[in-house]
């Protein structure tokens, strides 16, 4: 029996300023290949891995993978798309198909490509052929992935841990129905709510910790709750359960129904709390903590869209002087490149940030000493490593460290700060373009995080985002979205 993994990951901000190309993807172009594109290549070893320790063979086809930005230019997914079916039918026959996919990827004339694919797989392998995905819990599920897809199975985890445990499962429930074991019914339930939800803490880790419970359940194959991607602009969008049972779709259907209402009920208690501005920088000037006070600049988040280079945080540090308080990773090449060639020990006058329109504010002009640069940086990225290129720690007479970097990326790993050696233990505040991601590395050594309303991207008034596509009956936009029934 022969599987056939591949893999296309990009989540889609409708907002952004630059759509997604051809050239923003890393590829890996089989398993001989040592690239690891956003180090999603050990989802795809671990599909490999499951698959020949059931006896099967495996062929691995192409995995390609970008950062999240603006929708995909259409001649990319197209390209993008006919790399996954060449490769596919290069393979064929085929006895399963696992893919790794985000669910949250749009094009400029596709609302679903992920449904979009799944439909051409489907047509190349004909319908006895189980297919099952992998999802970012940040997707949109659509009626298209859902009657393509044989199991669709989503990350529980935020921040997303259970990578590779997610692809595994895939894995399992594609080989469990080729080989006549089971038989998945999946059905979905609309929660009607938008938001950023961590699963770290408090009712909403405890209702992922249920969810597990129920996958232990006799008959029950998977549980899954997508939080949806809160800045997509698409027909579909919306935080979503859906569960897959053993042949058994009313009871899949009742319990996705069951567990959306129970979500919804928790939606004011699962969010994140936005700081203002100006409350988040008394706060840092009154810390005293023995670990820095941390500021996640959630609206300039490049894991969300965001273009990593927003000025308004390091405005504010400018002005107060508080001394002893990072910054990073701001995204400005050109600031990098001016770093490179002043060289180490040099001091400048730098233009920071602010390229990339009103979202990302007006550049600063700070006078900075370059303490650090380094040719080829890098970060951890739960545990595989995201490229981060030429990069700069640059100083400021008033004790304000910034990390400058040339490939955009959300903070994730505490060594894009302690890679250039800016330790942050002595720091009294450290800001982050990040949202959730980071906390997995930096726990130990971070006390409180704040999370910063700021005018970026990604806007925190889930209320008054400027759709014009997706349904609006959502929470908090309506009080009441089920009062209709």
């Amino acid at each position: 029996m022969k599987l056939f993994v591949a893999g296309l990951v990009a989540e889609t901000n409708s907002f952004a300023c630059c759509p997604t190309g051809f050239g923003a993807f890393e590829l890996r172009l089989g398993p001989h290949d040592p690239t690891d594109p956003m180090g999603m290549a050990s989802a795809m070893q671990g599909v490999a891995s499951r698959a020949r320790a059931a006896g099967w063979e495996v062929v691995e086809g192409v995995l390609a993978a970008a950062q999240p930005l603006g929708p995909l230019v259409d001649a990319a997914y197209a390209a993008l798309k006919a790399l996954i079916l060449k490769d596919l039918e290069a393979a064929m026959p085929v006895s399963a198909v696992v893919l790794i996919l985000h669910g949250g990827m749009t094009s400029q004339s596709i609302d679903d490509c992920e449904g979009d694919l799944l439909a051409a797989v489907r047509s190349l392998v004909g319908p006895s052929v189980p297919i099952t995905a992998s999802l970012d819990l940040h997707c949109h599920l659509t009626a298209l992935m859902l009657q393509q897809a044989d199991a669709l199975i989503a990350y529980k985890e935020y921040p997303h841990t259970d990578i590779v445990e997610t692809a595994a499962r895939a894995a399992d429930l594609a080989i469990a129905a080729a080989e006549g074991k089971v038989r998945p019914r999946m059905a979905a339930a609309d929660c009607r709510a938008m938001g950023l939800w961590p699963t770290l803490t408090g009712p909403l880790r405890a209702f992922v910790d249920r969810v597990r419970a129920l996958e232990r359940q006799p008959d029950i194959l998977s549980v899954s709750v997508g939080h949806g991607m809160a800045y997509g602009d698409v027909p579909e969008a919306g935080a979503k359960v859906w569960v897959i049972t053993d042949d058994n779709p009313a009871q899949a259907a009742r319990l996705a129904h069951q567990l959306a209402l129970e979500l919804f009920d928790l939606r004011e208690r699962i969010g994140t709390r936005f700081t203002p501005l100006p409350e988040a920088m008394a706060r840092l000037e009154a810390w005293r903590g023995d670990k820095p006070l941390v500021l996640a600049d959630v609206a300039d988040n490049p894991g969300g869209g965001a273009m990593g280079d927003s000025t308004f945080l390091l405005r504010a540090l400018a002005d107060r002087s508080i001394g002893a308080v990072g910054l990073g990773g701001l995204w400005d090449p050109g600031a990098v490149q001016l770093c490179r060639e002043a060289g180490e020990g040099a001091k400048l006058h730098l233009r920071i940030g602010g390229k990339c329109g009103v979202a990302s504010g007006d550049p600063v002009d700070l006078c900075v000493l370059v303490r650090r640069f380094i040719e080829d940086h890098s970060q951890d990225d739960f545990g595989a490593r995201a490229d981060l290129g030429p990069s700069a720690w640059v100083e400021t007479d008033t004790g304000l460290h910034i990390v400058l970097i040339s490939k955009r990326q959300q903070v994730l790993g505490v060594d894009l700060f302690a890679g250039l050696g800016l330790e942050i233990a002595g720091l009294r505040g450290l800001v982050v373009k990040s949202m959730q991601h980071f906390r997995t590395s930096f726990a130990p050594f971070i006390g409180e995080v704040i999370h910063v309303e700021t005018p970026g991207l990604l806007r925190t008034d889930f209320e008054a985002i400027p759709f014009q596509r997706r349904d609006l009956n959502y929470w908090p936009r309506v009080e009441d979205p089920y009062a209709a029934e």
